[in-house]
């Protein structure tokens, strides 16, 4: 598909949900919750979709992504956060 099709396509989507991720931007930082893992992992993501990065899903992915390779123990939570936490950050997303 070249060009002018794919935009027209998908160009009214992919606004609706940039002004979306505007939206939810403007409420994390409304809320002072911008120190969360979460919104961290978020924000790298938002930079990715400006940088000349030739992958842009692929890296965004890879900001919410646990980078380590090795399993561990135990679960600590019964569902998925969207976000790696980090080392020594608790998983804990109940409150």
């Amino acid at each position: 598909m070249n060009q002018q099709p794919m935009l027209d396509l998908y160009f009214l989507e992919a606004r609706h949900q940039l002004i979306e991720v505007a939206a939810f931007l403007d409420r994390v930082e409304r809320a002072g919750e911008t120190a969360d893992f979460r919104a961290r992992a978020f924000a790298e993501a938002v930079k990715i979709l400006g940088s000349p990065a030739k992958n842009k899903a692929g890296e965004v992915l890879r900001a919410f992504s646990d980078p380590t390779v090795e399993p561990i123990a135990a679960a600590t939570t019964k569902a998925a956060c969207g976000a790696w936490p980090g080392r020594g950050e608790s998983q804990d997303i109940t409150n």
